[in-house]
């Protein structure tokens, strides 16, 4: 005869396998169901309306079903088409209607194309999607088409960062996750003002600037510097955007509204280093004896692009034996800079063509007396060869007084944002 005790542990067994068989036979009956392709239920929401299966581009996954690719080496937008059956008429219409939006010459390996084919027994291709760039792509509509160029949505955000400078501006934003095109902004902004290429270990910035996202979450680029100061040698250089659309200004100013630009820049090259400075004696490193040296040396890679400091006239774009190919400018009548050894001469510079500031004149080489790529900076003032970096150079206008209280209220929050930065440190 079973104890009262044992039948109690029985019946709770027995009533434990019971419900993990229900629970088990109704989990197969929904399986079976979710497999048997009747999907009266499964294809109506909550309140009886059918789930929309979403889109991809505009275009309805309920009809159409993507695929995504890449283009191969070597590959063809023709032969793309080819096989997705689209034929040559088509595809002539195609890239007629898509000039000034798409070049299949320019397409590359790696870029990506989705194909939509029909959900139904043909799965033949009606969109082909091209992603032009993070920004935007292209709808080919091969049925009626079509060519449609979309934009995607991005979102600017601000961004502050700050840092010290221990080797270069370049490595430090780095450091930071900075994209290099914050650190030639920064160049440009203060081109006027600081010399790049004597930047000493300790100098420090801060900095305001846009950087633009799709979705939120995908980085693209960056877009315009804010605000910033810049701590060289002992000495802050603020600097703030100020557009003003009735004025027509969009330029970079001081905390007191004086203009940052001055009529030179500070060098003919945007990152190179300083070699040789301006010397009245100095080892010549060909001719091997002691003489001046009127000019500054910047070395660069060959072919890096050289500036004209300032606007004016070209008076000389020639070659010799000791200059080897090189540019003279007359910006005014009071000063002239030249600029040596160059692998050569930008195209259209000659004598008599105006040039701009910042405009390239010609390219880093080491033609005529130079043992290595650079370019040698003269300058001169009244006729006579004078040191660029200890001349004294006159800033453009400041900003016009009735725009001043309009600058002041853009200025002043990103003034104390800057400062509560630097204060941190």
């Amino acid at each position: 005869m079973t104890s009262p005790k044992k039948s109690k542990k029985q019946l709770i067994r027995r009533a434990k396998a019971g419900g993990i068989g229900l629970l088990a036979v109704t989990l197969l009956y929904f399986l079976v169901r979710a497999c048997s392709g009747d999907s009266s239920l499964d294809a109506l929401g909550d309140q009886g309306e059918a789930v929309d299966p979403g889109n991809m581009y505009g275009i309805s996954l309920a009809d159409y079903s993507p695929s995504r690719y890449l283009v191969k080496d070597g590959q063809a937008f023709g032969s793309v088409m080819d096989e997705l059956g689209v034929p040559y008429p088509a595809v002539a219409e195609l890239l007629n209607l898509s000039k000034g939006s798409f070049n299949p010459r320019r397409w590359r390996a790696g870029d990506a194309y989705w194909v939509f084919r029909s959900t139904d027994s043909s799965e033949a291709a009606h969109y082909f999607i091209y992603e032009s760039s993070q920004t935007e792509y292209l709808v080919f509509g091969l049925d009626s088409l079509y060519v449609q160029r979309v934009e995607r949505p991005t979102k600017v955000v601000q961004r502050t960062v700050a840092g010290s400078i221990e080797s270069s501006l370049y490595e430090t934003l780095s450091n930071e996750n900075v994209s290099p095109a914050v650190a030639v902004r920064l160049s440009e902004v203060y081109a006027w003002t600081i010399d790049f290429f004597r930047l000493q270990k300790g100098d420090r910035f801060e900095v305001i600037f846009e950087e633009r996202f799709v979705d939120d979450t995908s980085f693209v680029g960056t877009g315009r510097i804010l605000g910033a100061r810049f701590v060289h040698s002992g000495k802050e250089y603020y600097a703030f955007r100020f557009e003003d659309e009735a004025s027509g200004i969009r330029d970079f100013y001081s905390e007191s509204g004086e203009g940052l630009k001055r009529m030179f820049l500070k060098a003919p090259l945007e990152f190179a280093r300083i070699t040789s400075r301006y010397t009245m004696k100095r080892f010549h490193p060909v001719q091997k004896r002691w003489k001046a040296h009127l000019g500054t040396d910047y070395a660069a890679p060959s072919g890096t692009p050289i500036l004209s400091t300032a606007a004016g006239t070209v008076i000389a774009a020639t070659y010799t034996s000791a200059n080897g190919n090189y540019v003279k400018v007359r910006h005014n009548g009071t000063y002239t800079t030249q600029y040596l050894h160059m692998s050569r001469i930008a195209k259209g510079i000659r004598p008599n063509v105006h040039v701009e500031q910042g405009q390239v004149i010609g390219y880093v080489g080491s033609t005529g007396l130079a043992t290595g790529p650079h370019v040698c900076y003269r300058f001169w003032k009244n006729g006579k060869q004078v040191d660029p970096l200890r001349e004294p150079m006159q800033r453009t206008e400041p900003l016009p007084s009735k725009l001043w209280a309009t600058f002041e209220a853009q200025m002043a929050p990103l003034k104390a944002q800057i400062d509560s930065v630097a204060a941190l440190d």
